[in-house]
């Protein structure tokens, strides 16, 4: 089996970032933790976030990082998170705010093989 990745993206949200690269340069996605619309993927400069020492890379769309805290990693570890996109702005710090839009993440069960490649290949 090659390489299973750990997040994946709609088209919608592929283009919505490609939109936010055009604007802003570089970016990240971060998956918070919190609770509810509190565990929002937000898009940032790097210079805007300072990623600490449990926050790990969980994948990349496109070029760019998707990031979350460990914790996070740990509660998700049995899913493929699949980025997308909703219409409304949420309010929060993520660059798409003005864009009309906002990510969203939903996510599906591994199979037994791509678990059994993910155990050999676990995040650093």
């Amino acid at each position: 089996m090659s390489n299973v990745p750990r997040v994946v993206a709609t088209e919608a949200a592929r283009a919505l970032l490609a939109r936010l690269r055009a604007k802003h340069g570089e970016i990240l996605i971060y998956q918070s933790h919190g609770c509810c619309d509190g565990s929002t993927p937000m898009a940032f400069k790097p210079t805007e976030l300072n990623l600490g020492k449990d926050d790990l890379r969980y994948g990349e769309i496109d070029g760019t990082p998707l990031w979350m805290g460990r914790t996070q990693v740990d509660y998700t570890l049995g899913t493929q998170l699949i980025l997308d996109v909703g219409q409304g702005s949420l309010g929060t710090f993520s660059l798409e705010d003005g864009e009309g839009q906002h990510f969203k993440t939903t996510s599906r069960a591994w199979t037994d093989e791509e678990y059994a490649w993910l155990e050999q290949h676990p995040l650093a």
